[in-house]
């Protein structure tokens, strides 16, 4: 509970850490605040024993100074980096809008013309930094964020995959991306072009935010494989005749006759109410990026990692960063429906109660827990289509007798995830709180949302 003694925020430099908002098996990422602008940002943690042991320094060093240099309205921004001996932290925009595919995942597609605004800025993004040489390799929903304004930025470009470089024969080598995304020529191991790659993981998403559903999904990995390799899918008869053709020419197995991004931008269903992005280039520097891997420089660039001495509350900052914006309204409004990777609730039953009730509705739905004071944590048992489903956990004290409760996905598929917390709201709702109204809509069968 984060008001508890002993559970003390911490800190690097200027900035003050809060809660985990994904991990990853290179690097996890915190929630954070420059305690000097009171700006909210992301801060993604590496483990440097980790990048040593799979001789990753001066690839990360690369990625991270060609990152420092994208500035484009639809990736999100690296403002600076820091390290300490043990880690490295790359300091990120922070936005609030939560992942594009929550869009669709209440109404289970988005209209072809909002597809389309969305397609074209997820476009523009990966067209700018491959112009910088920089290729995503792991393009999914999960990585297409929104901010407040419902602008799509594209996050973990040229950091995600963390992958070999280019070899004699200007071809990538690393299979790497999540199989129902990745383009056949990644998946055969022969080589391949970083930007015919990332364009064909762009046509899998154009197809998921329009028809609601993956065009390629077999549980078996090597039919998986099979499908992907011919390109066999069908698009559904909602789809307007160019979508579908334009979709046919990005879903081209043979990289060598697929579409390439400049022939995208100038098609016509694409071009339908297009707007280029307008930004002018700044002037960024790489003084600290240098500074940090310099070892000639000893200690005297490195940050330390210490835990304030005071109690922690569930403070203003925290509370405004879990909402919409400055609406703190959706908050508390309608809880327990159609969720995005991470879910809250608020109770006022007591902490350990809340712990107990979770624990209890988690266990027959084959999940193990591990409890940490006031986190918990939530494992599947069975593996899915990305490996075991985790669920992480934390309760908050918003007020004396008032809690609010934290779930997100750590690992696993987003849509297991929707499926298990619809299973587990079930178990919970005696002790959710609610309003008059939301009890009524409860009573009725309705299911409400945070």
């Amino acid at each position: 509970m984060a008001s508890r003694a002993g559970s003390n925020p911490t800190r690097v430099g200027k900035y003050e850490f809060g809660r985990t908002l994904g991990e990853g098996s290179f690097a996890k990422v915190k929630f954070a605040r420059n305690v000097e602008t009171g700006e909210n940002v992301a801060i993604k943690i590496l483990d440097k024993e980790k990048l040593l042991k799979h001789k990753m320094i001066s690839q990360i060093k690369r990625e991270i100074s060609t990152m420092k240099l994208i500035r484009h309205p639809n990736v999100i921004r690296m403002y600076e980096v820091m390290a300490s001996k043990t880690k490295i932290y790359i300091v990120l925009e922070y936005v609030t809008g939560g992942e594009l595919f929550d869009r669709t995942a209440s109404n289970g597609r988005l209209k072809e013309d909002e597809a389309r605004k969305y397609f074209q800025q997820l476009i523009n993004a990966v067209d700018y930094c491959h112009s910088r040489g920089v290729f995503h390799r792991d393009l999914k929903p999960e990585n297409l964020l929104l901010d407040a304004k419902g602008v799509l930025k594209v996050s973990d470009f040229g950091l995600s995959a963390l992958p070999q470089q280019v070899r004699e024969d200007g071809l990538l080598h690393t299979a790497c991306g999540t199989p129902n995304y990745v383009a056949p020529e990644v998946i055969n191991n022969k080589g391949y072009d970083g930007a015919k790659a990332d364009l064909w993981s762009c046509g899998v998403i154009l197809f998921i935010l329009m028809a609601g559903y993956l065009p390629f999904e077999e549980a078996n990995l090597m039919a998986l494989y099979k499908k992907i390799f011919k390109a066999e899918f069908t698009c559904p008869t909602w789809f307007s005749s160019s979508a579908k053709k334009l979709i046919k020419r990005i879903l081209d197995p043979n990289p060598l006759t697929r579409i390439t991004i400049a022939e995208v931008i100038e098609n016509e269903w694409f071009k339908k109410g297009y707007k280029p992005p307008s930004f002018e280039p700044a002037d960024v520097s790489l003084d600290d990026v240098d500074a940090i891997f310099d070892e000639s420089r000893g200690s005297q660039n490195l940050v330390v990692e210490r835990r304030e001495e005071r109690p922690v509350t569930m403070n203003a900052f925290e509370l405004i960063s879990k909402s919409q914006g400055l609406n703190l309204g959706c908050l508390f409004e309608k809880q327990m429906g159609p969720v995005k990777c991470e879910t809250r609730f608020t109770s006022k039953c007591s902490a350990n109660e809340i712990i107990s009730k979770i624990e209890e509705a988690a266990m027959p739905l084959g999940f193990g827990v591990k409890k940490n004071n006031y986190k918990m944590k939530l494992q599947g048992e069975k593996t899915g289509r990305k490996g075991h489903l985790s669920v992480a956990t934390e309760i908050f004290e918003v007020a004396p007798s008032f809690y609010m409760v934290e779930l997100h996905k750590s690992g696993g598929d987003t849509l297991e995830f929707h499926k298990f917390y619809k299973n587990l709201s079930t178990g919970l709702k005696d002790i959710v709180w609610k309003s008059g109204e939301e009890t009524e809509e409860m009573n009725d069968g309705g299911v409400v949302s945070s």
